[in-house]
């Protein structure tokens, strides 16, 4: 039997110039972050820090693209990490100890973590106990911090909420000791998801009732991410204003907040193109050369309906009408995984699709890039900034040797 070798050859120069409405030029699938918008969110996160006399730092869990740094350093001085990958691609790459939070640490990482970290928060008392004075005899200047459960989250779909009953995240009121260990002097909160202001000052009343009386054996409080303050009608304001008065309630404390979507919020879309359409039922399925299980994961876990470029977003789930209605093309799109559930419905189109065309999924960045995998060894997505000068730069492109190398 004959070893068969395949080759992934890129056709594509490194850059070029390329049509940032139709993406024209583009032949398979990219993920493609624009300067332009990612500079749009990363000033204004920084004028607010700067206002509110807060730090704000990129939370990796949503954006972790490590070629985009150069810009990231320009507005920000840190970042926030869950594991010890992300600590390390805070060190070695942003080029700063980053704040790190882990539901629980293990005995063989921990101490490369500490190494690498300018803040560590425990999930525990428990955790503390195993890992503070090993984590301090590796980094004397490391600040550690306690996760606390305030026990109050607006946030509706369970997946996503950290307070929900039973949760595994923190530490409620009522376990608090009265005096916090010696080594204890931050708090780390975090219970919030795409919030707005009026949900961070509705939390807020919360986590004062139940942990104001610490504050004084505290220097400095993370109260997480889910701060959406780059979405179009987020009150920025009122923001400023709520962590303004709380600065002046607790003029010792230094506060953190650690956002993740809001870098990213719609800073570029996701480019496919039709490889075939087939019909069941009534049901036009447009099937892509991209799958949302494993390339929109969020879609189908939220679940999270996109925005496609040109169409109409119809939002219920069931059938869908193959034939025109006032002009329109309604289509389910699906994904070409083996995966049954690997579509969505519906969206409506002002024409008939074709195949080699392209369906340009909106605001796909945060989160998406991160939780991508190989299911199926689907080839990945490449990955693309469009520099503000209009140049169509590739960052990363993928083939069989990334899917085999997941599982070497």
């Amino acid at each position: 039997m004959h070893e068969i070798t395949m080759f992934f050859e890129i056709r594509q120069s490194n850059s070029m110039i390329v049509n940032s409405d139709s993406f024209i030029e583009l032949h398979k699938p990219y993920y493609v972050v624009e300067e332009k918008l990612l500079r749009r969110n990363l000033k204004l996160i920084a004028e607010v820090a700067k206002r509110a006399d807060v730090e704000i730092i990129l939370a990796f869990k949503a954006f972790a693209l490590w070629k985009t740094f150069d810009i990231f350093r320009e507005y920000i001085r840190s970042t926030t990490a869950s594991s010890l990958s992300e600590t390390l691609l805070a060190y070695n790459e942003f080029g700063a100890k980053p704040h790190t939070y882990s539901p629980a640490y293990t005995d063989y990482e921990i101490d490369d973590i500490a190494r690498c970290s300018s803040h560590i928060s425990f999930n525990s008392f428990s955790q503390y106990e195993r890992y503070a004075e090993r984590v301090k005899g590796i980094n004397k200047d490391i600040e550690m911090g306690i996760r606390i459960n305030p026990r109050y989250s607006e946030v509706e779909t369970m997946l996503y909420n950290p307070c929900a009953p039973g949760t595994r995240f923190g530490v409620s009121s009522e376990q608090m000791p009265d005096v916090l260990p010696e080594g204890i002097s931050g708090f780390h909160c975090h219970c919030h998801c795409e919030s707005g202001p009026e949900v961070f000052e509705r939390t807020l009343v919360h986590i004062e009732r139940n942990f104001s009386k610490w504050f004084s054996q505290i220097k400095w409080i993370n109260f997480g991410g889910g701060h959406l303050m780059t979405r179009k009608d987020y009150d920025t304001e009122k923001l400023v204003s709520i962590l303004r008065d709380f600065k002046k309630r607790y003029p010792h404390l230094h506060v953190i907040l650690e956002p993740g979507s809001a870098f990213a919020w719609q800073t570029g879309p996701l480019v496919s193109q039709v490889v075939d359409i087939v019909e069941d039922k009534g049901i036009k399925t447009a099937i892509l050369n991209v799958s949302f299980t494993c390339h929109m994961p969020d879609c189908l876990e939220m679940p999270y309906h996109p925005q496609v470029r040109g169409a109409e977003t119809i939002e219920d789930n069931g059938m869908c009408v193959s034939n025109m209605d006032k002009d329109k093309y309604v289509y389910r799109l699906g994904g070409n995984s083996c995966l049954s559930g690997d579509y969505m419905s519906a969206w409506s189109f002002d024409h008939e699709l074709s195949v080699g065309e392209n369906v340009i999924f909106e605001d796909m960045i945060h989160y998406t890039t991160v939780k991508t995998n190989t299911f199926n060894g689907i080839t990945h997505p490449s990955i693309a900034l469009l520099r503000e000068n209009g140049e169509f730069v590739v960052l990363r492109e993928y083939g069989y040797e990334d899917y085999k190398s997941r599982m070497d």
